[in-house]
This record gives C-alpha cells, sequence and structure tokens, in this order.
C-alpha cells in the first residue's frame, strides 16, 4: 500500500494536468507552427504554467491500493494485486495458464 499523502498528491496532479490541458495544446500548437517570435513567447507562456501541469509528472497507480510500481495498464492494477485477484476469480475472462 502507498502512502496516503502519495496518492492524494498524484490525485492533486491529475487534476492541475487537467485544468492546463487546454492551455498547453494551444501553446505546443503555437511553437509548431508560429513564426519565430510567436515561438519564442510561446516557450516562455509554456515555461510560467507550473510544474505539475506537465502530463510527464503523472504516475500510473494501482487503483486499489495506490502501488506505484508494476503497473499492468490493461487492468488498472499492479502486478502483485493482479495476481492475487485473478486466483481469486476477482477477474472476469481471466484464467491462470497451465502446461
Amino acid at each position: 500500500m502507498a502512502k496516503k499523502s502519495k496518492i492524494a498528491k498524484d490525485a492533486e496532479r491529475r487534476k492541475i494536468v487537467a485544468r492546463y490541458a487546454d492551455r498547453r495544446a494551444e501553446l505546443k500548437e503555437r511553437i509548431r507552427t508560429g513564426s519565430p517570435d510567436e515561438v519564442a513567447l510561446a516557450v516562455r507562456e509554456l515555461a510560467a504554467l507550473p510544474r505539475d501541469a506537465s502530463p510527464t509528472r503523472l504516475r500510473n497507480r494501482d487503483v486499489v491500493d495506490g502501488r506505484p510500481r508494476g503497473h499492468l495498464t490493461r487492468f488498472g492494477l499492479s502486478r502483485v494485486r493482479f495476481r492475487a485477484m485473478s486466483h481469486d476469480g476477482q477477474l472476469p475472462g481471466v484464467t491462470k495458464s497451465s502446461w
């Protein structure tokens, strides 16, 4: 189980990223297609946005207990939680393979 403070901080970051997503996309487009003066201005504006507005600062976490490592994107679970839930039959369509 991850620390509750880390889980809360990640949730707050997700809100900030969503709040600034449109603005970041607009600035990125201006950087990509603008004249050199517009590009320089857009780069400065992009740098002025909060650090936590960048989506690269988000961390994939287990939805059940917040574990940050071994995340399986398809299920939203960590490898440890996935194994336990699949053995208990809590994940529909997932079966243990044997040969």
